[in-house]
């Protein structure tokens, strides 16, 4: 049984394998839409799912559909594709466990959750975010440091409050956004 690792190191009978993925290839198999999609709709169904709905659903999100919309041609498409490459490459990768007929996500497959942060294309990146945050937070500090900053209305402890406020509502924030763009969270995939 795989997991996931960031690298791989040396098993200690010194062979220099063992059962963990590189992150190298945790990205490559996560390079793929429909294999997001498929751990994407595994996670929503949080059951086996059977090979033909999983198809259907991501046939209609491939093409901006609903599932009822979707034709037989474009579903047998997606479900070849699943069943001959997608679905065996999730599986080698320990990601799901797979027969003829249903589709389950293993233990390993929660590992992956770290490596789907989905950041939306008209937002920030967080790390910038926390730069600029901290960037503030420094004028403010040097501006006490320096008495440049009045302290009159606003002690030096109330600034100091307000700026571990920020970063306290900022990282709730960032917190409450990650958890919803995961996949598996919405009715489409991010």
């Amino acid at each position: 049984m795989a997991t996931i690792s960031e690298s791989n190191p040396s098993t200690p009978d010194g062979t220099g394998q063992d059962d963990q993925l590189p992150a190298g290839e945790i990205f490559d198999l996560l390079s793929n839409q429909r294999r997001r999609y498929v751990i994407h709709y595994c996670k929503r169904e949080d059951e086996p799912v059977p090979i033909g709905d999983l198809a259907e659903h991501v046939a209609a999100w491939e093409l901006e559909k609903d599932v009822a919309e979707v034709t037989s041609a474009e579903r047998k498409r997606v479900y070849t594709s699943l069943q001959q490459s997608h679905l065996p490459t999730l599986e080698r990768a320990d990601v799901i466990a797979f027969d003829d007929r249903t589709i389950e996500l293993t233990d390993e497959a929660a590992e992956l959750d770290v490596y789907l942060d989905i950041v939306p294309g008209d937002s920030v990146p967080w790390g910038t975010y926390y730069l600029g945050l901290a960037a503030v937070g420094s004028v403010v500090m040097a501006g006490l440091w320096l008495e440049v900053i009045p302290t009159e209305t606003v002690p030096e402890l109330g600034w100091a409050t307000l700026v571990v406020g920020l970063f306290a509502a900022s990282a709730v924030v960032h917190v409450v956004q990650n958890r919803r763009m995961r996949l598996g969270e919405m009715e489409r995939p991010p």
